[in-house]
């Protein structure tokens, strides 16, 4: 039995019974030049998906496409071309029920903004009214105050009509 020498090619010889990934091509390979690679997607799950969003207008639309629809292999279809799932389905239809149109219009996600109380200006208003009267509450009681002390030092009688003791 006669054994042939096999020569290995150059560039193969670390890749020997190893695997490629698809797409990639050895260097030996004379048409590996000639030959374009073509880009495989990337088989991962992205990190966050792309929430889709949908008009009442195309909401509508589904639903009347979804009522004409004669069996559930007809609306499966529907689904599958449209590239929904039959619960979008259902909350639409909940959606309609409870309000028509405007129940279908996507609501608006995240903390809702206050809405500016009409009596605050009135509350403000009022609040300063009553600091300013309690001012003047202060200076008359202040007032008082000195008038009997001057009316003790003059022996004056704090009595109304003016009469002395």
């Amino acid at each position: 039995m006669e054994k042939k020498h096999m020569v290995a090619e150059r560039g193969t010889e670390e890749m020997e019974g190893t695997r490629r990934a698809t797409g990639i091509s050895s260097v030996s390979d004379p048409a590996a030049g000639r030959r374009e690679l073509h880009a495989v997607p990337d088989p991962e799950v992205p990190e966050k998906g792309v929430r889709r969003r949908f008009t009442a207008a195309y909401k509508l639309r589904i639903l009347k496409e979804a009522e004409g629809c004669k069996g559930t292999s007809q609306c499966g279809a529907l689904l599958r071309r449209e590239g929904l799932y039959s619960s979008h389905l259902t909350t639409w239809r909940r959606q309609a029920e409870k309000g028509s149109l405007e129940a279908l219009f996507p609501r608006k996600r995240g903390p809702k903004t206050a809405h500016p109380n009409p009596l605050k200006k009135r509350v403000e208003t009022l609040e300063k009214e009553t600091q300013r009267l309690r001012h003047q509450l202060k200076q008359a009681e202040i007032i008082i105050e000195v008038q009997k002390k001057i009316s003790e030092i003059l022996h004056l009688s704090p009595d109304p009509k003016g009469e002395e003791r």
